[in-house]
């Protein structure tokens, strides 16, 4: 009888140690000081003053990847506007993807100077976005809702690995490339408004 006892003693005790481990667990979180009280920063699209020679707006979102689980390799990004689905037909729009970011930050505008990381083509190469070359679509493309405020949405994965992916990648083929090596994943949204 003792031994039973000591026993569940032992197992309820585990139990307790496991609770208070995790509760002591940081959770991976994304933040922006582009992002002030959950809107987008003026600069970082239509409203700003850096465009491409087609108009698209190019100065990207500074980003902070935080307490990601300590096995991460790299890290993978999606912004996209599902408010676009009226005006774009249907789909979401796609305003920049990233792979093998090997870093916990990334500056304002990086998307423009980078060589460390991969970027994918964005919807600006869509005929919504006036077809645009993949060499002028393979960057961040910033915020320019038509109609009304839109809610964007930044996705990061903190993967267990690097991508066997080139710059002008698609996101499908993003998506394929992280499937079994997402260890976390964090959404951030803001809102930008219209013209």
């Amino acid at each position: 009888m003792k031994k039973k006892y000591l026993f569940l003693l032992s197992i309820i005790s585990l139990i307790a140690i496991a609770g208070c481990s995790s509760k002591n667990e940081k959770t991976f979180v994304v933040t922006s000081s582009g992002i002030v009280d959950g809107v987008i920063q003026d600069q970082y699209g239509q409203l700003g003053d850096s465009f491409n020679e087609h108009g698209m707006p190019t100065y990207s979102l500074p980003l902070k990847f935080e307490n990601a689980p300590k096995e991460t390799v790299s890290y993978a990004l999606v912004i996209e506007d599902k408010d676009a689905f009226p005006i774009s037909q249907g789909f979401s729009w796609i305003h920049w993807t990233a792979a093998n970011i090997q870093k916990d930050e990334l500056k304002e505008n990086e998307s423009q100077t980078a060589t460390d990381f991969v970027q994918g083509v964005n919807s600006w190469m869509s005929p919504q976005g006036g077809s645009q070359s993949p060499e002028l679509s393979s960057f961040y493309g910033g915020m320019a809702p038509p109609d009304k405020p839109h809610t964007y949405e930044i996705h990061v994965y903190a993967l267990d690995t690097t991508l066997d992916l080139e710059n002008g990648f698609l996101m499908n083929e993003l998506y394929h490339a992280m499937d079994g090596h997402i260890l976390a994943d964090y959404t951030l949204k803001g809102t930008y408004p219209n013209k």
